[in-house]
């Protein structure tokens, strides 16, 4: 199994909502297994750093993964977000 986690800032708070809308979306992607979007509800206390939205999902394996990146409604999501978002960053780990 794949676990795919993404961390996204918006540049203005106002747009969390349009940003998790359309992050929410990539959970019809019926490569999916399963997928969550939340906020996050504190700032790292260690740097201070701030996550805005956290998306969780999780894939069979590498090929699901793909497919899922590869849908057309993973990139209208891209086009949506992109431009509301500040800061991203993506891991992607094999478990079980």
């Amino acid at each position: 199994m794949i676990r795919h986690i993404v961390f996204f800032t918006a540049r203005d708070p106002a747009d969390l909502p349009r940003i998790e809308a359309g992050l929410n979306t990539l959970g019809t992607i019926p490569h999916v297994r399963h997928f969550e979007v939340g906020r996050n509800l504190h700032a790292d206390r260690l740097t201070g750093a701030e996550v805005d939205l956290v998306v969780y999902a999780e894939f069979d394996d590498d090929a699901a993964l793909a497919a899922y990146k590869a849908h057309p409604t993973y990139q209208r999501a891209i086009e949506i977000v992109k431009p509301l978002r500040e800061m991203r960053i993506a891991a992607d780990i094999a478990s079980g």
